[in-house]
């Protein structure tokens, strides 16, 4: 199993019954990077492409 897995799976488990704005992922994201710089620019392209998700212009 990834990493990513497994910390996706504990996401879900810890906070799958939590409701949440968009608003505050986008700040914790913000913290995330604030606290790892050096990901910036693949939280960048995670939001980018969170975004433009369901955006028909970006086929």
């Amino acid at each position: 199993m990834y990493f990513t897995d497994r910390g996706l799976e504990e996401l879900e488990k810890r906070r799958g019954d939590e409701e949440v704005t968009l608003a505050w992922v986008a700040e914790r994201l913000q913290e995330f990077v604030d606290t790892f710089p050096e990901f910036e620019i693949p939280m960048e392209r995670f939001a980018t492409w969170l975004a433009r998700l369901d955006d028909p212009d970006d086929d």
